[in-house]
């Protein structure tokens, strides 16, 4: 056993060539120590250390000059610019990517002559010849078969629109698919399992770089825009945080220190929360554990630059915005909590239906064939979704028409009540329209939407995960939009049909406006996006900022918890996290560590293996360092006083003390490297409980911690032997779910 001196903190890359040169040259501070290799994890208390004595320079040399101080006022103010081009960047893509989206899902079904960049909504808005009955019918659009044929209606019309609509959706996938294998391979999924594990502190090289972010720009539209089951919010997290990235290159303060980098990522996924839903407070909620003030001021920016190029054409921020006319009754909380427990079930099932899949993908040929497999999910969504109509438009759509509150003046299907016009008095608001009792377009429109939900549920385990960006906020909306709708309109019908009950009659009197089947649809997709990612207080407020009211608050958290509830009871995992899992990043986790085993159990060296690598303070040679460096792969070593071994001599002594050691004359000179020396190791006794540890870890961001007896050195604890050890106590392979 030796005694703890420190910790050096060295790399397997840092290598020396001649002795001349160095020992003036490490009299400084080394420029590449203190860096990180791919699929590392980077040192807390080291970078906030560095940090603290950057700013401590920055402020005694703001005393010396004015040209200083402008320097130093510089540096403070360098961390709101950068929050200001991640904003307005980050604003300006998402404003792009939602017009490009809406322009290319309307091409696979047809074009507007009079300017081929409109969609179908902005191509009736120019027409001066647009009805209101018939808004989205004018002469400028046309279908690709009536463009053709010259022919409206008929079988041949409908089959060569279905036709080209699974050509062009096929396309847009293979193009995606081809862009992200070719450039881009980080540029596949939704980017937030590993945007978590980035912040926590794993280094991914290329998963945040400026080809990535290109590539992810362009495939996100493209594949939202094939008509797959996924959404662009997630990966608008990833576009958004690739901006912050790219912003932090240009600020050494930032580049040459991971932990600052990463306060700008967590405000950068702020802004991309804020731009993805246009809710700048569940953006900084979303990042609330990183850093608040300037997460908010990024996410403000983001979303005002959002709103300046109005991508949605209603000159309002969120995309399903909605406004409901009649108050919801304490009875309704029944049905939402019935929600509540339909979003957990779902969730559940999604998660382990699709870990399972992606699991069979990562350990069978499926693996090896990416764009067939992205081919094959294309072509059969397509096939399938463009016989339903609330399947083939874009889910976006489909979205804001089942959070829509049905007026007088609504042509949808899902509005049609039998006398819905006839019994409406013109001195009645439009959106204040009484209960009414279903017409057979409504019943159709329910069995649709049966189906759609049935094919949403599917499509959607299969669709999540392959190798083109790929989100799933909107997809688990959708399936929870659906069915609250569904729910809604049925519990509408019965207190229309049955307003006698009891149940009824406190609150639903004959010719009131008593149920509102958008606001269960709204319900139902923060349950169900609840339930899939286990998000409680910022899934509430993004889903309040959708609303603008605050009188739906109490609904929405009924159903967010008890979806939670539902979906924790069947395991802990939110979809996320499982993907982090299946992935083996090193990341931990908050959920409690319960196991009775101490540090003694998890430290290496175990019995039976080599000993621990160490060098001494003032004993060591040039040579033995060298050799160390080679022969291992480790990332620092420990450093003590002595250790009870003969000492190699004819090479340079390398010493971690103050003073050099007393050494004859005709000696080489001495290597001092006390400048890369940690004084202040963490260290743990080897009686010290595995649940401390684990916290210790979680909390302060450990890479690494000494284990000692009485001040003598036993081993080292690192946090993959800790994921390791965790992974051990819950009956899984440890080695199987490390990051290779």
């Amino acid at each position: 056993m030796e005694e703890v001196d420190g910790f050096s903190g060295t790399t397997p890359t840092e290598e020396t060539n001649g002795s001349g040169n160095l020992m003036d040259f490490l009299d400084e501070p080394f420029p590449d120590v203190g860096t990180y290799e791919d699929f590392h994890t980077i040192d807390w208390l080291r970078e906030k250390s560095k940090d603290t004595d950057r700013h401590r320079k920055i402020t005694i040399k703001s005393r010396e000059s004015m040209w200083e101080m402008i320097k130093s006022l510089l540096d403070a103010w360098s961390g709101w610019l950068v929050m200001l081009l991640i904003g307005l960047l980050s604003g300006t893509l998402a404003g792009v990517i939602d017009l490009a989206v809406d322009w290319m899902t309307d091409l696979k079904e047809g074009v507007c002559l009079s300017a081929f960049w409109y969609s179908h909504e902005q191509c009736c808005w120019t027409s001066n010849e647009t009805t209101f009955a018939d808004r989205d019918r004018c002469p400028q659009w046309q279908t690709w078969a009536q463009l053709m044929t010259g022919y409206t209606e008929g079988a041949g019309v409908y089959l060569l629109n279905y036709l080209l609509y699974v050509l062009w959706a096929l396309l847009f996938s293979f193009l995606a698919v081809s862009l992200v294998r070719v450039f881009a391979p980080y540029a596949c999924g939704s980017g937030i399992p590993e945007i978590k594990t980035i912040l926590s502190g794993f280094i991914i090289r290329g998963y945040l770089g400026k080809w990535t972010l290109m590539i992810k720009t362009i495939t996100l539209v493209l594949a939202v825009s094939s008509g797959l089951s996924l959404g662009k919010e997630g990966p608008m997290v990833h576009v958004a945080c690739c901006c912050g990235n790219l912003f932090c290159s240009l600020f050494s303060k930032y580049s040459k220190n991971e932990g600052k980098r990463r306060e700008v990522l967590s405000a950068a996924a702020a802004a991309g929360v804020s731009v993805a839903f246009g809710a700048p407070i569940g953006g900084v909620l979303f990042s609330l554990e990183e850093t608040l003030w300037r997460s908010f001021f990024a996410a403000l920016v983001a979303a005002f630059t959002l709103r300046s190029i109005n991508p949605f054409g209603n000159s309002r921020l969120v995309l399903f915005y909605v406004e409901y006319h009649t108050p919801w009754f304490m009875p309704e909380l029944v049905p939402f909590i019935l929600l509540g427990v339909f979003g957990g079930l779902w969730g559940t099932l999604f998660i382990r239906c699709n870990i399972a899949w992606c699991r069979r993908r990562k350990t069978t040929s499926l693996g090896r064939y990416p764009v067939l497999e992205v081919m094959a999910v294309t072509g059969i969504t397509a096939l399938l979704s463009f016989p339903n109509p609330y399947t083939r438009r874009s889910t976006s759509e489909l979205i804001s028409e089942l959070f829509n509150d049905c007026g007088a003046l609504d042509s949808s299907q899902l509005c049609d009540y039998s006398g819905a016009n006839a019994n409406v008095s013109t001195s009645r608001a439009l959106d204040d329209t009484p209960d009414r009792a279903a017409g057979p377009g409504l019943y159709s429109a329910l069995w649709l939407l049966t189906l759609a939900l049935i094919f949403k549920i599917v499509i959607t385990i299969f669709t999540f995960g392959i190798k083109i960006p790929s989100g799933l906020f909107i997809p688990s909306m959708a399936v929870g939009a659906i069915a609250g709708r569904i729910l809604g309109v049925c519990v509408e019908q019965l207190a229309y049909h049955h307003h006698d009950w009891i149940i009824f009659k406190s609150w639903c009197r004959p010719g009131a406006d008593c149920v509102t089947p958008g606001l269960y649809a709204m319900v139902g997709a923060a349950a169900c996006l609840g339930g899939v990612t286990r998000m409680t207080v910022s899934l509430v407020v993004i889903m309040f900022e959708l609303t603008g009211g605050l009188e739906y608050i109490v609904p929405l958290m009924a159903a967010a918890v008890t979806s939670k509830w539902v979906a924790d009871a069947f395991g802990k995992e939110g979809i996320y996290e499982a993907h982090i899992l299946l992935n083996g990043y090193p990341y931990l986790d908050q959920d409690e560590f319960t196991h009775r085993t101490l540090a003694t159990d998890v430290m290496r060296p175990r019995r039976n293996e080599a000993p621990l690598a160490v060098l001494t303070q003032d004993s060591s040679t040039l040579e033995e360092l060298e050799a160390l460096i080679k022969e291992t792969d480790y990332n620092g070593f420990p450093v003590v006083v002595s250790r009870q071994s003969e000492r190699l001599i004819g090479n340079s002594v390398v010493y971690f003390t103050e003073e050099a050691p007393q050494l004859p004359a005709s000696n080489p000179q001495p290597l001092k490297l006390r400048r890369i020396l940690n004084l202040s190791p963490f260290t743990v006794t080897d009686h010290t409980p595995m649940e401390t540890v684990v916290d210790i870890f979680r909390k302060l961001g450990l890479r690494q911690c000494l284990v000692t007896r009485s001040g003598r050195l036993l081993g080292i604890i690192t946090k993959k032997d800790v994921l390791r050890h965790m992974a051990q106590m819950t009956n899984q392979d440890p080695e199987s779910i490390m990051f290779n």
